[in-house]
């Protein structure tokens, strides 16, 4: 029972030179790892919590509830005339899409000239009429997208012509001209709308994973050459020839800088922790730089703007965000190492690049705060290229939730590297939303 759904109305910065004895560390640790292992000469992380070594070449499985149904990480669908890209997990890919060295799944999908937006103002006495068979050119789409699903792997592309576009092109121009038949009775006809009868199919099968212009084939994670994890020349993709991009200087602890204020730290230098790599996992200690930070007026926003109130065990529902200021661009996949390993990043108007994460969860009590452990039941982070001044909206499908109960499903803006973006005053509500439902 889908109940209608609601609508609503309106790490501290350390710009010092990564200190020797964290530098040490890491050679040390390196040193100690090569020297048993002779054999393996590409070293990107060692683990000093569980001995366990990592290196550039190895696939490992992902995360509980990382991925979308299939097993795929990576999806890709159009809404409102744009490519949106739905990473499963932030990233992490399945042993087989690492091995393949595919990381993206895109999803075939048919997609129609707009005719609405085409025809001129309809005149009251042909409005249900013309409106109705607005609605049957969806619902011939729909179809036509279903018949694609059950028809997968079938034929050639000649064959998705001929068995799906063909037809569904011959229904619409009969459609169209109802359409136009109903305009002219009491209105000038509106000409040449079987032009609009043409769809075309987005992600055909055998496109190429060029990923929006990174990735030629899947390759340094869309990033610049060279250095950990795909990213830029340097450790952990930062400044070329620093550890993790620091610049040369004193740390600043105590010498009369940090405005006066006595500060604990601002750097990994003397952290007891091993160096962060880019993957997601704690007790490590973080030297990225933070970055840039906006305007008050330029910083991200974000809204869930509709949601069910109520549905029913595995039924699936959507949310629609909508967010401001946030330039919906920028995912390093934390599964691959892209996580808190770039700095946060403003466009030339000052908005933040990055994307946004959509998490649900079961809550076990609504009296107590939930233990942060557990993966949620669905979670999915969202790169279309959109976005930007003006508030938009953006469509997201949730698979549904495995058992009755109370679930929160909360909203959040990241940057690139999937920190939550920056504001400029500390009295600013971050980028985030969250609202509760009820699954029967």
């Amino acid at each position: 029972m889908y109940r209608s759904a609601q609508r609503r109305s309106s790490t501290p910065r350390g710009r010092g030179q990564r200190g020797v004895s964290s530098r040490n560390k890491r050679l040390i640790a390196v040193l100690g790892t090569v020297t048993v292992f002779a054999g393996i000469v590409a070293v990107t992380q060692v683990s000093s919590a569980n001995d366990q070594l990592r290196t550039s070449g190895e696939c490992v499985a992902p995360s509980p509830g990382s991925t979308a149904e299939g097993g795929v990480t990576t999806t890709v669908t159009r809404e409102n005339g744009r490519e949106v890209r739905h990473h499963w997990g932030d990233g992490q890919t399945t042993i087989e899409e690492c091995e393949s060295g595919n990381t993206v799944v895109a999803t075939p999908t048919i997609e129609c000239p707009s005719v609405e937006d085409q025809l001129p103002e309809i005149p009251a006495a042909a409005r249900n009429e013309v409106t109705r068979n607005l609605q049957l050119l969806q619902t011939q789409i729909d179809d036509a997208n279903a018949d694609l699903v059950n028809r997968a792997g079938q034929g050639g592309p000649n064959f998705i012509n001929n068995a799906i576009l063909g037809p569904l092109a011959s229904k619409r121009v009969a459609t169209l001209d109802r359409i136009a038949i109903a305009i002219g009775r009491v209105a000038p006809r509106p000409r040449n709308l079987e032009e609009l009868a043409t769809c075309q199919l987005v992600n055909r099968p055998g496109n190429g994973g060029d990923n929006n212009g990174g990735n030629d084939g899947g390759g340094d994670n869309g990033n610049n050459d060279g250095g950990d994890n795909g990213n830029n020349d340097g450790d952990n993709g930062n400044n070329d020839g620093g550890d993790n991009g620091n610049n040369d200087g004193d740390n600043g602890n105590n010498d009369g800088g940090n405005n006066g204020l006595e500060i604990l730290a601002n750097s990994c230098e003397n952290s007891n922790l091993d160096d962060h790599d880019g993957f997601q996992i704690g007790n490590r200690c973080v030297d990225t730089e933070m970055g840039e930070v906006g305007s008050a007026g330029n910083n991200p926003s974000l809204l869930i703007t509709e949601f069910p109130q109520e549905v029913n065990v595995n039924e699936p529902f959507t949310i629609r965000v909508s967010t401001r200021n946030l330039i919906r661009d920028r995912f390093l996949p934390a599964g691959q190492g892209g996580y808190y390993i770039e700095s946060s990043l403003l466009n030339e108007q000052g908005l933040t690049r990055g994307h946004f994460h959509t998490a649900c969860r079961l809550l076990q009590s609504t009296d107590v705060a939930p233990d942060p452990a557990p993966v949620p039941e669905f979670f999915v982070a969202t790169e279309d290229g959109g976005g930007g001044a003006q508030p938009d909206q953006v469509t997201i499908q949730v698979s549904g939730m495995p058992q009755a109960g109370t679930v929160q499903c909360s909203v959040w803006a990241g940057d690139g590297s999937h920190r939550v973006p920056m504001s400029e005053r500390a009295n600013q509500t971050p980028a985030f939303d969250s609202v509760r439902i009820v699954v029967n």
